[in-house]
């Protein structure tokens, strides 16, 4: 059948192109000036510290998209959580579904391992997938700000 989407996980062989996603994604962030994951660096964490998972969305034999994500904790819920880093459609694949397929392949993920929740972020200009986010039912939790130390202000929290 055309156009029928199929879920792998990503192995090591498959870092490549897990950066290459990763750099589609910050193009259309605007953001690629900020990537500093290499191949080095992803087979690492993902395959062998394993902090983080990774499963492409195949559509007739072709990677069309990608999940990244891993799991957190939450003290209230008393439970981990599913924590999607990224997601990202190729733009010729867009408007297929595939998002919404990927989006209930993560929540099975997550109710079969017993999370308590799935959480993400997004940017606040991205309108197309802030709508997209709010058709599936998700809500914004808009009255928490995410904070960050990165770089040098890490470096030296950490003296």
């Amino acid at each position: 059948m055309k156009n029928r989407l199929e879920f792998r996980f990503a192995e090591e062989k498959d870092t490549p192109l897990i950066l290459y996603f990763i750099k589609e994604l910050a193009i259309y962030e605007k953001m690629l000036e900020e990537v500093a994951a290499t191949e080095e660096t992803l087979e690492e964490w993902i395959f062998r510290k394993k902090k983080a998972e990774v499963f492409f969305a195949v559509a007739d034999g072709k990677e069309v998209g990608f999940a990244l994500f891993f799991h957190n904790f939450s003290t209230f819920v008393g439970k981990a959580g599913l924590y999607l880093e990224d997601l990202f459609i190729l733009p010729e694949y867009r408007g297929k579904g595939y998002g919404k397929a990927i989006f209930r392949k993560l929540a099975q993920i997550a109710v079969e391992r017993g999370c308590g929740r799935m959480e993400w972020s997004c940017l606040d200009w991205n309108s197309p997938s802030i709508y997209f986010y709010r058709s599936l039912g998700a809500v914004s939790m808009d009255e928490w700000t995410t904070y960050r130390l990165a770089g040098d202000a890490l470096e030296k929290m950490a003296e």
